[in-house]
């Protein structure tokens, strides 16, 4: 599987252990993307944080794996999709989402989009829509985490603009057929749905045995 490890002696209890360590860091830097945004701090505190930033940027550069981080898998079996920019623990783009598989088959997630996911004043970028939908339907449609199904094809409604704050989106299998997958799925605020997508998920070729 391309880009997928299998890191042998890497436990559950490991995992625990890693994501203590490094899902504070992200939630930190996180914050400080929001700060950078919104802050109307002088130009001496700006330079004095830059220089923070930077002396902190070298620490972590230390001692880092080349190219990007994958998905790692453990021993136990536990899923490591860490620099994922929907998902990832790791990585401070992400919101992240937290998805939630339901036992009639929905998955769904709530998460807060702030600032930095921000297109119209005031309204989630459409692009950012679109990667929560595809992430949510991707999620759907690869039930087995060893035979994930990639995106063919994805279409967005956009039924009115995606206020900043706290959302939710959900989905689900519509149908399958051999390798393909289709699932349908909606965004939605407290006032009731601004997205709906529907989109044909394939198995790739080296998963197909």
């Amino acid at each position: 599987m391309p880009g997928y490890t299998h890191v042998e002696g890497l436990r559950s209890a490991d995992v625990q252990r890693l994501r203590s360590t490094y899902e504070p860091l992200a939630e930190s830097v996180r914050a400080l993307i929001d700060a950078t945004i919104r802050s109307e701090a002088d130009a001496a505190e700006v330079a004095a944080a830059k220089a923070e930033i930077d002396s902190a940027t070298a620490r972590l550069r230390a001692k880092q794996i080349d190219g990007a981080f994958g998905v790692r898998f453990t021993s136990d079996g536990d899923r490591m999709p860490w620099g994922n920019p929907a998902i990832g623990i790791r990585n401070p783009i992400a919101p992240p989402l937290v998805i939630v598989k339901h036992p009639s088959g929905v998955v769904s997630t709530d998460f807060h989009l702030g600032a930095a996911y921000e297109g119209p004043p005031g309204q989630v970028h459409g692009g950012i829509v679109a990667m929560v939908l595809d992430h949510l339907l991707g999620e759907v449609a690869a039930n087995d985490p060893d035979s994930p199904r990639f995106t063919g094809t994805l279409t967005i409604r956009y039924l009115r603009a995606t206020p900043l704050g706290d959302l939710h989106a959900e989905g689900q299998i519509t149908r399958t057929d051999g390798i393909k997958a289709y699932a349908a799925g909606h965004l939605s605020d407290s006032e009731g749905v601004t997205a709906e997508a529907e989109g044909v998920f394939i198995l790739p070729r080296w998963a197909r045995g």
